[in-house]
């Protein structure tokens, strides 16, 4: 448990460095009341049917739609992204969620496979409780790859964002209420990243995923490994740009720069 009181969560403009705002963090008493607000959704949400998870993704679209500007606007004071990105992401992510409230259920479904047993499949269940550790580059993007297809699957969120994207975090648990999704299916923990390796010992607490460096993701795997929790990791990196003989040397060049310097760098 927290002995004592917990700095808050700092938010600062990048183009101006003026405070945004400050967040306090929740206590440990508060996210374990968190967690077990989600697997007490994860009970009912498992059941529900497939038309359903897919009606309320394509309201969580609708929702995010209404709120483009507005979304847009809090990426570019939060984390320095251009507006007109920002309005893209915010697309990005309803687009998702359309995606998988239409093509879920047949991804999802049982697949026969010929064995020498007289009927064979392989059928899907969801897992429960999925921790989301994201970082602040993409703050809705990286946020619904994970969760629309979660949602989809059967299990239930729970988002523990970079710091500096605390009001982005809010926002997301905002928009899935607005849309109608029940109490626990998606939540948003305010919290520093020293104290998420806890979070994960939680014994409700399924499977993390994780984008983010590559220590925190080896401390991330170890602790959920510990565990024996399914984990997902994209771990930082930076890709070879290879140019080969036969290109066109200006527009390699022109490629190169544009996507090294997308996203505000």
């Amino acid at each position: 448990m927290s002995a004592v009181a917990l700095p808050a969560l700092r938010s600062v403009n990048p183009t101006s460095g003026e405070v945004v705002a400050d967040y306090p963090q929740h206590e440990d008493a508060s996210i374990d009341r968190a967690v077990r607000r989600s697997d007490s959704c994860f009970a009912q949400w498992r059941r529900t049917r497939f038309d359903r998870r897919g009606e309320l993704l394509s309201a969580v679209a609708l929702e995010l739609e209404r709120r483009r500007d507005a979304l847009a606007a809090l990426m570019a004071t939060e984390m320095g992204k251009p507006l007109a990105d920002g309005r893209a992401e915010v697309d990005k992510c309803a687009s998702a969620c359309r995606y998988y409230a239409a093509e879920g259920a047949e991804q999802l479904a049982d697949r026969h496979v010929r064995t020498e047993r007289r009927r064979s499949f392989v059928h899907h269940e969801p897992l429960g409780v999925v921790l989301a550790i994201m970082p602040w580059n993409f703050p809705l993007w990286q946020v619904f790859r994970f969760a629309a297809p979660a949602v989809m699957a059967g299990n239930t969120g729970l988002l523990k964002h970079a710091s500096n994207v605390s009001g982005c975090a809010l926002a997301i648990e905002e928009v899935f209420l607005a849309a109608g999704a029940p109490e626990g299916l998606f939540q948003t923990v305010l919290a520093s990243g020293d104290r998420v390796l806890t979070v994960i010992d939680h014994d409700l607490v399924r499977a993390v995923t994780l984008t983010g460096s590559t220590d925190a993701g080896r401390a991330v795997a170890a602790r959920a490994g510990a565990g024996l929790k399914k984990t997902v990791l994209e771990l930082g990196g930076s890709d070879a740009y290879v140019v080969l003989a036969d290109a066109d040397l200006d527009l390699a060049a022109e490629v190169c720069a544009r996507s090294r310097l997308l996203n505000s760098g």
